[in-house]
């Protein structure tokens, strides 16, 4: 597991007419929640993701059937994680490589963040990714 990284495992209460979980922010996650989105319908074969934030940080979670993110600190650390429980969510730190892939059929990620959303925040090559994160 890489610096910062974790995955979360979320309140679970069950109950005979259907399980429920909940996410409370600054509690159960590391931060305030600015936006939150999801993604769904994601065609066999495609990936999802390939970039980092400079600022924002993320909790993803499997809400319906499963995918893998792939972490990459830009240091030689890279590590995949495979989301498919919906009481589980993976905390991503700024400054982390991201790529989602391998989504299951019907699968639905969704994705809480920690700033609003900036074009400016996202660094699209890997390379100058590399570079970022060495400089610090």
């Amino acid at each position: 597991m890489q610096t910062g990284v974790n995955l979360i495992k979320l309140p679970k209460v069950l109950d005979s007419r259907g399980n429920l979980s909940f996410i409370e922010e600054n509690n159960h996650i590391p931060f305030s929640i600015r936006r939150t989105f999801w993604i769904y319908d994601v065609p066999g074969g495609v990936r999802r993701g390939a970039h980092a934030y400079r600022e924002s940080e993320e909790f993803i979670i499997a809400l319906s059937g499963s995918f893998d993110v792939i972490l990459d600190d830009g240091k030689g650390n890279i590590t995949t994680y495979h989301l498919n429980r919906s009481y589980y969510g993976l905390y991503v730190p700024k400054k982390m490589w991201r790529v989602m892939d391998n989504f299951s059929t019907n699968s639905l990620a969704l994705v809480l963040s920690s700033t609003d959303y900036s074009e400016d925040d996202y660094v699209f090559d890997y390379e100058e990714f590399k570079s970022f994160v060495s400089h610090e």
